[in-house]
């Protein structure tokens, strides 16, 4: 499986962003996706993630704190893709976005970054104030 993100770039303080997760050659219906992020000199974070879905679980969602109210994770089936929408950006959220996917993961609040196995190679967000 190939993950690829696409839609970073550069927006001011309060602009938005949308992220899209794809993968190649397959859906990624029944992977559970999270969105890794990895600032200058900081430990890579997770900031959300969504559950497979179809039968694995419920495609339930999950969200840092930090980005709760602000950010929003969803599959585009008919895209087959995963999309992370970020609104009200700060320059805290300035980083590389990595998305990442595991085969009928669930739970994927709890999940690590060593629990996937798939990465995209990452794209830039950058928030200035």
């Amino acid at each position: 499986l190939q993950v690829v993100e696409s839609g970073g770039g550069s927006v001011q303080f309060g602009g938005s962003l949308r992220l899209s997760c794809a993968a190649s050659p397959l859906s990624l219906r029944n992977y559970a996706i999270k969105w890794f992020r990895q600032a200058p000199g900081k430990e890579r974070e997770g900031v959300s993630c969504i559950d497979s879905g179809d039968g694995h679980s419920d495609g339930s969602t999950y969200y840092a704190d930090s980005v709760k109210g602000r950010f929003t994770i969803f599959r585009d089936n008919a895209k087959f893709t995963v999309t992370l929408q970020m609104n009200s950006l700060e320059p805290e959220d300035t980083g590389t976005y990595y998305c990442a996917a595991e085969w009928a993961l669930s739970s994927c609040g709890s999940t690590s970054r060593h629990d996937y196995g798939a990465w995209g190679q990452g794209t830039q967000v950058t928030v200035s104030s």
